[in-house]
């Protein structure tokens, strides 16, 4: 029978990229920096979106021959830039079927099946926050989003509390080592931003947030850091959640990197205080072993988000408002059902099994310090709390760092970029891989003498 689809008969072409997908989820991969400039792409390219088009063997053709090897591997063991994903190749395939199945996930009506899923997943994190169980929220695109949708919502709650905008406009307070995305996201709802100033440890401290939270009253929100993008510094998080309750603001806590750290039982304790946060959000992308793009945001009290989120519309009449409907909790209508690679993967392995892997990264990253401390060339900047390294050689300056990494990149033996810390330029490794060795990220830097 024929194919009466006015596209033709596509199955060739499905059954070309499905080959192509299940052998490049079981290929190996290496860190290589392989950006080319676009010139040299367009000539390697060629045309590709023409008014016949090129059919499908020539397309998948370009894509696997040039496009794919000029982006970096980012599941690359030895890739520990800036912070890097590992996803579990059960996550990886899961996301093909997500995208197959072509559900809308922004309303109940639509896609109930996959967001109960997803609430499955959710409900895990919940149980690491040590927040009840009415708490809850929805996948986003990334910490950018999330941390936004995240704003607007204490914005809402904050002025409805206090009977409206106050003269001079909001503002919301962090520190000097907040995400960039905090910056983007004042900038977005137009509020002003005080910065808080860190301990010498690198945190945010309640004795440090209390007089600027006295001296600006204005103040709706204060975003705390459960591990810095930066130097992987969890903020003092019960101390600030007091400061916040006495002021009557918000309490934002930004775990995209680090809050995968809540399942590990050698540093929950470390996360003390954040069950008296209002919102919080952590990238299952970063170090819970998703695919792109992946962020959990949540809230304590979800009814705020909805107040806040809720679209109305008339051709929006009929959705079901007592239902659990994504688009009500973040600045999002039509979305993909993002987290379902992760409810996949979560349970085929069972989060044993994730706890362990968050553990053995941390173990990774502490025996790489302690190698590192047993270098004579190499210094130790600061003990890591997390699964994030910064240290410096001894005797170079920011030019010698930045040919080391230029070359590492360019030879695959490593990518290690440097960062500033303390004003100082260093070295900085991001752990989230738990297929990276040891030993061989420390020959590396042994080479380094």
């Amino acid at each position: 029978m024929a194919d009466e689809s006015f596209w033709g008969d596509e199955s060739p072409a499905v059954q070309g990229v499905l080959h192509w997908v299940a052998e490049r989820v079981a290929r190996s991969s290496d860190p290589k920096t392989t950006a080319r400039p676009e010139s040299e792409l367009v000539a390697a390219a060629g045309p590709a979106v023409t008014p016949d088009g090129i059919g499908w063997q020539a397309a998948l053709d370009v894509f696997d021959r040039v496009l794919i090897p000029a982006t970096r591997a980012q599941d690359d063991p030895m890739n520990l830039a800036y912070i890097p994903a590992a996803p579990t190749r059960s996550a990886i395939a899961f996301d093909f079927a997500t995208s197959a199945a072509n559900i809308f996930a922004g309303i109940w009506e639509a896609g109930a099946g996959a967001i109960h899923a997803e609430n499955e997943a959710l409900s895990w994190i919940v149980d690491l926050l040590g927040w009840p169980d009415s708490a809850g929220g929805t996948f986003v695109s990334g910490g950018t989003m999330g941390n936004l949708s995240a704003l607007v919502t204490a914005r809402d709650t904050i002025r409805e509390r206090r009977g409206g905008t106050p003269d001079g406009g909001w503002l919301l307070a962090c520190t000097s080592d907040a995400h960039s995305s905090i910056l983007g996201a004042a900038n977005a709802l137009d509020v002003g931003v005080v910065e808080v100033q860190q301990d010498e440890r690198g945190h945010l401290t309640a004795d440090a947030l209390r007089p600027v939270l006295a001296e600006n009253p204005n103040t709706f929100a204060v975003v705390a850091s459960a591990g810095t993008t930066n130097a992987g510094v969890i903020d003092d998080l019960a101390d600030v959640a007091a400061a916040c309750m006495e002021a009557g603001v918000w309490l934002h806590v930004d775990g995209a990197y680090g809050g995968a750290a809540l399942a590990a039982a050698s540093v929950r304790s470390r996360f003390a205080g954040i069950e008296l946060a209002d919102s919080f959000i952590v990238d299952p992308h970063k170090w819970f072993f998703a695919p792109y793009d992946c962020c959990a945001l949540l809230y304590r009290d979800p009814r705020t988000a909805r107040a806040a989120h809720s679209q109305h519309a008339s051709y929006l009449d009929q959705i079901d408002r007592e239902a659990w409907n994504p688009s009500d909790y973040a600045t999002q209508l039509t979305r993909r059902a993002r987290g379902l690679p992760f409810w996949f993967s979560l349970a085929v392995h069972g989060t044993d099994k994730y706890r362990a892997a968050v553990e053995h990264t941390l173990s990774i990253a502490r025996d790489v310090a302690a190698g590192i401390e047993a270098m004579p060339h190499l210094e130790l900047v600061k003990h890591p709390e997390l699964s994030v390294l910064l240290f410096r050689r001894r005797g170079w300056n920011t030019a010698d760092y930045q040919a080391w990494s230029q070359a590492a990149a360019l030879d695959g033996s490593i990518l290690c970029v440097p960062t500033t810390w303390r004003g100082q330029t260093v070295l900085r490794l991001a752990f989230t891989n738990p297929d990276t060795e040891s030993r061989r990220v420390l020959d590396v830097l042994d080479a380094m003498r």
